[in-house]
């Protein structure tokens, strides 16, 4: 959002009202983007933004001018670093590198990944490092605020001198060429061009190489995630309170007492929240004096692991907005006399906390799959499969097996791709990240998790009928009565797969209530 230095206590009201974030300028938080996602026009540039985006141009003008060679302004790139390219056939060369890297493969990722590889881009080179013009920053932000969004496809970066690939992609329609979005249909760059009365841009020098160099790939996929696992943590939490309820399970080991004395931040959250998911619960109160001793590890170690994978997002969290504030790409311009050429567009940074959530995303899964299999053992009051006349009936045996199986492809999800390397660029790319790998491998696995948490949810609210009269705490009834708006108690054997399906659904439109 604004920084306070930009804009002054006595302006809060302008900014309340206008919401504005500048791009280059401000440090845009994840939820930031999603919102310009939203809303484009919620960002723009200012007067210092846009100097410092022709100041930029104008080193990079200047070293054109002189004698000096510099990495991807006058030579070539990659193993071929140490061509000269003349003055006169710079803007060729910035053409053909778009051209030549646009080598992706696979079918178009999600259009708004796509769009918040745009916003991240633009971000990225208003921060006045990279000698890309203002008229070509303005351009990728008058496509985002017209939805001509360029089709990318998933497969073919290696996370190494940036995402070369898939960035190419991006920038194909500033020169006329690739493919778009046009709301949802995918059409020829051209045809809506023209049908928009835009010509294609022609690339000055270093241009290209500050539009393809850079991590927007992996982190367009780490802002996405983000957004899913926030609400999946929390939902994950709101489940396990249902199935401790439907298993009469115990409410003690969520005490503050036990948490303080290990106080991992992502266990006491957790802890707490499971307070108050349980709290007045009559259903729980029945369980106070029984003869079992402890839970198993499931039911009783939310804290511990569900903690864990909230550690896990915070860590994520953390570098994706540091990345989204950073300058990606190579060489680094810092005035007419000075660049660097270094290692900024390596997306190691970003690749090994995604593979860490993916991890974290995987045991949400796994552990939920282990509630779901407690509530079907005919343990404590429940029937086996949560159905009275099992037998004549499955009831809810098959569902189990769904989740076992994307539990499983989960864990298979879960090789780190950062763990990998292979040489590319002849060699002068030695070592690469593989992180466009493991941003798209945590999505996945977000994917599958929240089927794994729809069968955990459809056998809780099973579980509960069994319970009754006895009433669950206030926002486990008021979740029961969003499911069973769509799914109706098992009585006997039906097409449950679709139960499964509307749940899930619920999950993807965040209609279940998780604060």
């Amino acid at each position: 959002m604004i920084n306070s230095f930009q804009y002054p206590p006595e302006k809060c009201i302008f900014r309340q009202i206008f919401s504005a974030m500048i791009y280059g300028i401000d440090q845009f938080k994840y939820q930031d983007v999603l919102e310009i996602l939203k809303n484009p026009s919620k960002a723009k540039l200012n007067k210092k933004s846009k100097d410092q985006i022709i100041k930029s141009q104008q080193n990079v003008q200047q070293i054109v001018a002189s004698d000096r060679t510099v990495y991807g302004i006058n030579t070539g790139f990659g193993p071929l670093c140490d061509v000269k390219i003349s003055e006169e056939e710079t803007a060729q060369l910035q053409h053909n590198l778009i051209i030549s890297h646009a080598v992706g493969v696979g079918k178009p990722i999600q259009k708004d990944i796509s769009k918040i590889m745009m916003i991240s881009k633009i971000h990225a080179l208003s921060k006045g490092f990279s000698g890309v013009s203002l008229d070509v920053i303005e351009r990728l932000i008058l496509m985002l605020e017209l939805d001509i969004i360029p089709v990318v496809p998933e497969q073919g970066s290696v996370g190494a001198s940036g995402d070369l690939a898939p960035l190419a992609h991006l920038v194909l329609p500033l020169l006329g060429l690739g493919q778009v979005w046009e709301n949802d249909e995918i059409k020829v760059t051209s045809e809506v061009l023209e049908k928009h009365n835009i010509q294609p841009l022609k690339l000055g020098p270093k241009e290209g190489l500050g539009l393809i160099n850079g991590t927007q790939f992996i982190l367009a996929h780490a802002i996405i995630g983000l957004s899913k696992f926030e609400y999946l943590l929390d939902l994950a939490d709101l489940t396990a309170s249902m199935s401790i309820e439907a298993y009469r399970g115990s409410s003690s080991p969520f005490k503050k007492e036990l948490h303080e004395i290990r106080p991992f931040d992502g266990s006491q959250k957790v802890a707490e929240r499971m307070r108050n998911f349980l709290q007045d619960s009559d259903n729980l109160k029945s369980h106070e004096f029984c003869d079992r001793v402890q839970d198993p590890y499931s039911m009783r170690c939310v804290p511990q692991v569900h903690g864990a994978s909230r550690n896990a997002f915070e860590h994520l969290k953390m570098m994706a907005e540091t990345e989204l504030n950073s300058v990606t790409d190579n060489p680094i311009v810092l005035s007419a006399e000075e660049s660097i050429s270094g290692g900024n567009f390596h997306g190691q940074l970003m690749a090994l906390p995604l593979d860490y959530c993916s991890l974290a995303a995987a045991e949400l899964g796994n552990i939920s799959d282990r509630r779901s299999y407690l509530l079907l053992e005919g343990k404590y009051g429940l029937p086996k499969l949560l159905v009275e006349s099992s037998g004549l009936n499955s009831g809810f045996m098959i569902p189990q097996y769904t989740s076992a199986a994307l539990v499983t492809e989960n864990k298979t999800l879960c090789f780190p791709a950062s763990a990998d390397s292979i040489p590319t660029s002849l060699g002068q790319e030695d070592h690469v990240s593989m992180g466009s790998i493991s941003g798209r491998k945590f999505n996945q696995i977000l994917g599958n998790l929240e089927n794994i948490l729809a069968i955990e949810l459809m056998f809780a609210a099973q579980g509960l009928e069994f319970r009754r009269p006895a009433k669950c705490s206030k926002i486990v009834e008021e979740n029961y009565d969003i499911i069973r708006s769509v799914v109706p108690k098992l009585e006997d054997d039906r097409l449950i797969g679709e139960d499964i399906l509307k749940i899930a659904e619920l999950i993807r439109e965040r209609k279940l209530v998780v604060n």
